[in-house]
């Protein structure tokens, strides 16, 4: 579902920052929730998170473990930094059957129906004892291996539900899927279900994501959102949707500081446009993006860029020496930059990271390269839908951004790797060609929505002076092929070689 509605329901924070915002408010109070995901994707931690956020709003909490014990607990929660506290109380459930005391070693006359019965019973004893407002239940997995078969399972479990709500506790169940992953008997009988998932790449960290299945009489955000588990925290990255973010603004025209640049691009960049620079490596894109940055300082703007590819000290040396100092402009606040590790960052944090950004105030956003960000994404599918709904975003937000492709190769037909240039508002294509024994670079204008633009194709330099555009290259064609020939205007057009007519 795509638009998030309030709801009349009274909602208790998961604590957890981020799901809230998926599950629109929180878990509706009194009711029964599953949070399902095989080992290690986090459910202890999103639990224990769940009954903390109870604690400091002073409601009673109560753990029920079937699976871990109470020390095992107090460990996971110490190595986060935390302490449930005394308004959470632990339960260490230990069914008879299961007891290592001779004396309580099951025997032949110990049949399937009074463990799971005893097991009942000493759960609904303890809730009786502490009267909590928030309960968690770890894990179902006992609870259907006593069971034994999918009916008495479904009986027990609705009989725990009748019993919760007729108590006015809100119950989140734990289920590790690792007995009968495929019995979907609590799913119809729960008010809602999140699953967890954990993705392992090939090269890189796990990649964890959650997705909400299922609430009843409540609107939530759909789809998988990425999270992340760190030392103290526990964060979702709600999926962005850009059609919930529309802001008014002027659209103006922005220039780059360089005439020759505002030219060819008919007078500067619109504000709230997407600008994509495609070219071989080492061509200037970087460089190119940067002469915009600065133009952007000079007003007063503020700007972030996301760095994937070059090591950030090594940028910032070399932009130095071409005239931009860009340590400066982050020591004035006018500049975020980041180096961004893809292999370790999911693409819904680059997201929250983006926004983070915007919510400081934000002109110009830079994303150098499509390339790097190409590796944080499963697919190209999923790429491009990402980069549409950023894009999106940042347009309906004034905000400028700039993308980046290194094509593959160095002249003549150059492959690109990701193709977006049907998303990007203005394209701008950079060659190399050769003239006169030497390697020289070209840039032209393929592409731009918000108007005209020049059609010519010009030469431009880098220096210690910063980037430079020479007049258009009239006199030349074949330039963006990386073979160009020279046209001499003062030879007639009939004792030209053939091929060399004007174009």
């Amino acid at each position: 579902m795509s638009k998030i509605q309030d709801t009349a329901h009274s909602q208790l924070a998961t604590g957890v920052p981020g799901l809230d915002d998926v599950l629109a408010g929180g878990l509706t109070k009194g009711n029964l929730f599953l949070l399902e995901g095989k080992p290690g994707t986090g459910k202890t931690t999103i639990a224990m998170r769940f009954l903390m956020a109870g604690a400091d709003a002073g409601e009673r909490g109560l753990y029920i473990t079937l699976s871990e014990t109470a020390n095992e607990l107090r460990a996971s929660a110490a190595s986060h930094g935390w302490s449930m506290g005394e308004n959470i109380a632990i339960y260490e459930l230990v069914p008879p059957e299961s007891l290592l005391d001779d004396a309580q070693k099951q025997t032949l006359l110990y049949s399937a129906d009074l463990e799971l019965g005893e097991t009942t019973k000493l759960i609904c004893e303890q809730v009786e004892r502490t009267r909590p407002q928030r309960i968690v239940i770890d894990s179902l997995s006992e609870i259907r291996l006593l069971a034994q078969s999918s009916l008495r399972y479904r009986r027990q479990v609705l009989a725990l539900k009748h019993y919760f709500k007729s108590d006015g506790a809100t119950v989140l169940l734990l289920d590790d899927l690792t007995a009968e992953a495929l019995d979907k008997t609590v799913h119809s009988v729960a008010h809602g279900v999140i699953s967890l998932q954990e993705l392992a790449p090939e090269y890189g960290g796990a990649r964890r994501r959650l997705r909400v299945s299922k609430y009843r009489g409540q609107d939530f955000r759909g789809g998988y959102h990425d999270f992340r588990i760190e030392t103290g925290e526990v964060t979702v990255f709600p999926r962005l949707v850009s059609a919930e973010h529309q802001h008014s603004f002027l659209r103006t025209q922005s220039a780059s500081g360089i005439a020759e640049l505002d030219k060819l691009l008919g007078g500067g960049l619109e504000q709230g446009s997407s600008v994509l620079l495609l070219g071989p490596s080492g061509a200037g894109k970087s460089i190119l993006v940067l002469q915009f940055v600065a133009a952007a300082a000079a007003r007063g703007e503020r700007s972030a860029v996301f760095i994937f590819d070059e090591e950030l000290g090594l940028l910032l040396d070399r932009s130095r020496k071409l005239g931009f100092d860009l340590e400066a402009l982050r020591d004035a606040g006018l500049l975020h930059i980041e180096q961004v590790d893809a292999a370790e960052l999911s693409p819904g944090e680059f997201t929250h990271r983006v926004r983070a950004q915007l919510a400081r105030g934000l002109s110009t956003v830079v994303i150098d390269s499509l390339n790097g960000y190409r590796a944080a994404m499963p697919d190209e599918r999923s790429l491009t839908l990402h980069i549409h709904e950023l894009l999106q975003f940042l347009n309906r937000q004034g905000v400028t951004t700039f993308l980046t492709v290194a094509q593959k190769g160095v002249i003549g037909d150059l492959d690109t790797p990701v193709e977006i240039t049907y998303l990007a508002d203005t394209v701008m294509l950079l060659r190399y060609f050769e003239a006169a024994g030497a390697i020289r670079r070209a840039i032209s204008v393929v592409k731009k929505r918000a108007g005209k633009h020049e059609e010519s194709i010009r030469e431009y330099r880098i220096s210690t002076d910063g980037v430079s555009l020479g007049p258009p290259l009239s006199r030349f064609h074949g330039v963006l092929a990386g073979v160009p020939r020279f046209i001499d205007d003062t030879v007639p057009l009939d004792a030209r070689p053939a091929g060399d007519e004007k174009p």
